[in-house]
């Protein structure tokens, strides 16, 4: 079955909190939906940050967002960051991960960015594996400090 790549609307926050919880961040735990809504609208109201689908038949497999930052460095150029990437356990190995980071480089491009960046968790090995396979580099460290 085609996989086909859109922009999330607020229709699809139930199908997006479901993929969340497959990632096993906060013990599976997802905001309720109705918080998730406003959050979503927050996020639309942002120039250049959108949520992406990837949608098999009508349900959703697989999701990212993305941010298309401006930048005075680099000579003004825009970069990304790519965050909460995720395809539903039972269809990871069958390309929709690819398709997807195909579809994020291509907006990249289309922008004009110079790189699209993101981080991920030193635990998720496999995740590691296939962006690797796929031309990402592992490059410098990534830092937090946790509020919670």
């Amino acid at each position: 079955m085609e996989v086909i790549m859109r922009e999330a609307t607020s229709t699809d926050i139930p199908g997006i909190l479901s993929l969340y919880a497959q990632l096993g961040q906060d013990d599976g735990s997802v905001l309720p939906v109705a918080e998730a809504e406003i959050i979503f609208e927050k996020i639309r109201s942002y120039p250049d940050y959108w949520i992406y689908l990837a949608i098999m038949g009508d349900r959703p497999v697989g999701t990212f967002a993305l941010l298309i930052m401006d930048n005075i460095a680099h000579m003004g150029i825009k970069s990304a960051i790519l965050e909460e990437v995720v395809v539903s356990e039972e269809l990871r190995g069958q390309g929709i991960g690819t398709k997807m980071m195909d579809y994020a480089h291509d907006l990249c491009r289309q922008a004009g960015c110079y790189k699209m960046t993101f981080s991920s968790n030193l635990k998720r090995e496999a995740a590691h594996r296939f962006y690797e396979s796929i031309g990402f580099q592992r490059h410098g460290y990534s830092f937090y400090i946790d509020y919670n």
